[in-house]
């Protein structure tokens, strides 16, 4: 949901409540685990595992629970689960365009968790590339705006290799090509320290207009229902909603 103040402020409710959710260290952990059989279970030698390693970090997770999960990427783990990540689109109330982000050892159950997800909230499940189009994937790496200036941020943001630098009185959210994700973040963090969130993004190419509130909250319902899912990673929409809407769902 990047891309928009009024978007990225029900993002950063809805990322919130997520890391209230007991699942939220499976979750994180199957992504460490993929990460780590990606390539090398050394950080410092695999980017994608040392993204995963910063997440986990940026929720607290207890650092043995990092270990079991890169342990559990390396050759010969016990659990013996095969995880393969799987896209899927749709459309939720209003015509609003979803990509879900997933980590699966079943794409058959996958499947039969989401697709209920839309009928009961009024949205449809789409084919592949049914909406992918709408929107561009990229390294994302966010900082609160206290953390410098918007001149201060675009700087060295360019000078790092990013794509483009958008900040607001909340954030500075850095983009990147996905190849650079790993060297920009390390160059931002050598100088703001650690970011708030870094990592792959499905950002909106253009916003879709939602005026209804009751259609947003709609909209909202499908995107917490979909995150309880297990095999669900990330969720990315592109709605806009106006200041009155926002500050409805966020009360709410």
């Amino acid at each position: 949901m990047a891309g928009h103040s009024h978007a990225k402020n029900v993002a950063r409710r809805k990322e919130a409540q997520g890391k209230k959710k007991a699942n939220l260290f499976g979750k994180i952990a199957r992504g460490i685990t993929v990460a780590a059989k990606s390539g090398s279970p050394d950080p410092d030698m695999n980017p994608r595992l040392r993204l995963a390693i910063d997440k986990a970090k940026s929720v607290s997770m207890p650092n043995d629970r990092i270990k079991r999960a890169v342990e559990q990427g390396m050759p010969g783990a016990a659990d013996g689960k095969d995880y393969q990540e799987a896209r899927y689109e749709g459309y939720a109330p209003g015509g609003v365009a979803v990509v879900i982000e997933c980590l699966t050892d079943n794409v058959a159950r996958t499947v039969g968790d989401i697709r209920p997800m839309f009928a009961k909230f009024g949205g449809t499940l789409g084919t592949a590339g049914s909406v992918s189009f709408m929107f561009e994937k990229l390294g994302e790496v966010v900082y609160p705006a206290s953390k410098a200036s918007a001149d201060a941020m675009f700087e060295a943001g360019v000078e790092a290799g990013a794509q483009n630098v958008e900040s607001d009185d909340e954030y500075h959210n850095v983009y990147t090509e996905t190849t650079d994700l790993a060297a920009v973040t390390d160059a931002l963090e050598k100088k703001f320290g650690a970011p708030e969130k870094s990592g792959m993004i499905w950002k909106p190419l253009n916003m879709h207009a939602v005026t209804d509130a009751e259609v947003a909250a709609s909209v909202m319902k499908l995107l917490d229902a979909l995150d309880d899912l297990d095999d669900v990673q990330e969720v990315f929409i592109n709605m806009d909603i106006s200041e009155d809407i926002a500050a409805k769902l966020n009360a709410a």
